[in-house]
């Protein structure tokens, strides 16, 4: 009686279905043993059910289902009546096949296609220098890019399914033997804890499972590079990844590390440390600049030299805007032609930036609606917040610079200070799941500074980064490259 009832579920369930148009339903009474398979063509490879699974079912001697579960050559299938487990693995790429003379049990079988555009090389992660493999959209591939880079049996994934509808793959990455366990427990409960219909991108799980989705800093490392998740995993650092995207997060994340490009460890460690330097000192200054104009043209102008001050105010003399009013249509107009540049195809984006830019930019010193002083200042800025290694950073960015002005017009060089006060009271207090956002800075911890704003010799970065609580800290045990040679040595 339970197995006449399980056959007529599964039969409801192949009618449901049915309503699609790629689901297939067919009966073959003529065989060797009569079977009904059913599959959703658009999920499986039909060369997989025309080439090993038709021809092994058509051989001499099949009497059950499991003599056809043993004759088709293919590892991943299950025998069931469950008529969840066959729902959900008919929605996933597999076959059922029915024997008409038995209903006791089905068979599926494996038969998901692939399809997945090829490796590329990095899009918004582009370097000179270290390899030009980025993620793609299939997370078996990623997985791939990775275990090869660390053939270790200590390398884990677990993987789980996300999202009521969209029932998305998500792994999470570490090693066992370095990774710490909270940091892991901490990941795998704020994943599991999530009830959302549709995870489409890891940046929509990222938001769901950081310590403050309030926060307009980023809280993890947004990243397509191979060789910056294999650098990460070896640090101690948990990574997650989605199926159907092309980027993975690392976590936790530390101001210092959004700051930081991978590209720096392919330089000689001065370069590394002088190019590190130039880009915390633009990225600062792409935030504090234009408000700086503001509040000293309208507050502190006395702060000038009288030269510079004859320039400014001749600049300025046939412009009929206060500072504020000339700063904020700048700033604008830089973001429409970003948001513009960054809508259209790459060749037309590209054009409609520079034309543009200099088209508007030449018509509002002519037309006195702006200074060509200012012009170069917001260029300048603008130009010094794409020197950010991490995409997040530079959207941090742009939105910081808004309420800087605005504290500059109304209370001049305290509103900045004022202002950045409060933003830095906020990185003291902001954490990445359970560990300070500004470290090495706040809480000080000496021994990471050796890859900070400088970053020293590989033969000085023994110890892995203290905040991360790796299980195993060292590196290395002796680093025979790192000692000075004379000319004359062999």
């Amino acid at each position: 009686m339970e197995t006449s009832s399980q056959w007529s579920e599964i039969q409801g369930m192949k009618k449901k279905l049915s309503r699609s148009y790629d689901f297939v339903n067919y009966r073959n009474k003529e065989a060797i043993l009569p079977y009904s398979i059913s599959y959703f063509s658009s999920l499986i490879n039909i060369d997989t059910l025309h080439r090993e699974m038709l021809p092994a079912m058509n051989q001499q001697g099949l009497l059950s289902i499991q003599d056809l579960k043993g004759a088709i050559p293919i590892e991943d299938s299950i025998i069931t009546t469950d008529k969840t487990i066959i729902e959900e693995r008919l929605l996933n790429g597999y076959v059922l096949i029915e024997l008409l003379h038995d209903k006791t049990n089905v068979l599926l079988i494996k038969a998901t296609v692939r399809k997945s555009r090829n490796i590329s090389a990095p899009e918004n992660e582009f370097t000179v220098m270290g390899p030009k493999e980025a993620l793609i959209e299939d997370l078996d591939t990623n997985i791939h890019l990775i275990r090869k880079r660390l053939p270790i049996p200590g390398f884990i994934t677990i993987e789980m399914k996300i999202g009521t509808m969209s029932q998305t793959r998500v792994s999470i990455l570490y090693i066992e033997h370095v990774t710490d366990d909270d940091n892991i427990n901490t990941i795998l409960k704020r994943i599991q804890d999530i009830q959302y219909d549709a995870i489409s991108d890891v940046a929509v799980l990222n938001q769901m499972i950081v310590d403050d989705s309030l926060s307009i800093f980023p809280q993890t490392v947004d990243t397509e590079r191979v060789d910056r998740i294999v650098g990460a995993l070896s640090d101690g650092y948990v990574v997650i990844m989605c199926d159907g995207s092309s980027s993975a997060i690392i976590a936790p994340a530390t101001l210092g590390i959004l700051l930081t490009s991978f590209e720096d460890y392919y330089l000689n460690w001065i370069l590394a440390s002088f190019f590190r330097i130039v880009r915390v000192i633009s990225i600062f200054l792409s935030v504090i600049v234009t408000p700086l104009y503001v509040a000293i043209l309208t507050y502190h102008y006395e702060i000038f030299p009288s030269k510079l001050l004859g320039t400014l105010i001749s600049s300025r003399s046939s412009i009929p805007f206060p500072p504020i009013i000339e700063a904020l249509f700048l700033e604008i107009t830089i973001e429409l032609l970003r948001e513009a540049g960054a809508r259209m195809p790459s060749k037309i984006g590209q054009t409609l930036g520079i034309v543009g830019g200099i088209v508007i930019g030449t018509a509002s010193v002519q037309a006195s609606l702006t200074s060509n002083v200012l012009l170069i200042i917001v260029a300048l800025a603008a130009l010094a917040s794409f020197t950010t290694p991490v995409y997040q950073v530079t959207n941090t960015i742009r939105f910081l610079r808004y309420p800087f002005l605005l504290f500059a017009q109304f209370l001049g060089l305290f509103g900045i200070a004022l202002f950045g006060i409060f933003v830095l009271t906020h990185l003291i207090k902001l954490t990445s799941f359970n560990r300070p956002y500004l470290s090495p800075i706040y809480p000080p911890r000496i021994p990471d500074m050796k890859d900070f704003l400088i970053r020293l010799p590989f033969g000085m970065q023994k110890y892995r980064p203290t905040f991360l609580r790796a299980k195993d800290k060292t590196r290395f045990s002796f680093f025979e490259g790192f000692h000075f040679r004379d000319f004359d040595d062999d």
